[in-house]
């Protein structure tokens, strides 16, 4: 196992606890120095704010751990391309390097839709890499989606159903 899938797995620890209370398995850890300094995961719904992304989250405990807002020698693992609203927190914590699990075609901003990490106008760009432990990080995403739809199927009929 790399390093880079010793600590993905970590990641994926966490996007599973995000599926375990209804939320999208979304999971995120951050690494200093060879070390978990912060962990999240994706509560949306939990906490009815959409700020409670799994990337948010980490880099709120990262900076309460070090004690300051620039990450500069961190590296995110996270199961999911970021968001615009992640990526550009990201960029803006002077963020190492990402490590992505799985592109997102419909709302990454890591290179799928737009690339913030690589935007020559910012005055900080952030490496990444993907597709570490991708196809589990892909099929933990499609089972979420794909049980989503056969509930609501299935409360659809229960409700047509006398």
């Amino acid at each position: 196992m790399t390093i880079d899938e010793k600590y993905m797995r970590q990641a994926v620890t966490q996007a599973k606890k995000a599926g375990a209370v209804g939320e999208v398995p979304i999971g995120c850890v951050i690494v200093y120095e060879d070390k978990v300094i912060a962990r999240g995961y994706n509560r949306r719904t939990s906490d009815k704010n959409v700020l409670s992304h799994a990337e948010i989250i980490a880099i709120r405990k990262a900076c309460k751990k070090l004690g300051d807002w620039r990450l500069e020698d961190c590296t995110m693992y996270v199961t999911l391309e970021p968001c615009p609203m992640c990526a550009g927190a990201i960029v803006q914590s002077r963020m190492k390097k990402v490590v992505v699990g799985c592109m997102n075609p419909k709302a990454g901003c890591a290179g799928s839709v737009l690339d913030l990490f690589h935007e020559k106008g910012f005055n900080h760009q952030v490496e990444m890499e993907s597709g570490v432990l991708g196809e589990e990080c892909a099929q933990m995403m499609k089972k979420f989606f794909k049980e989503l739809r056969d509930n609501k199927k299935q409360k659809m009929e229960d409700t047509i159903t006398p």
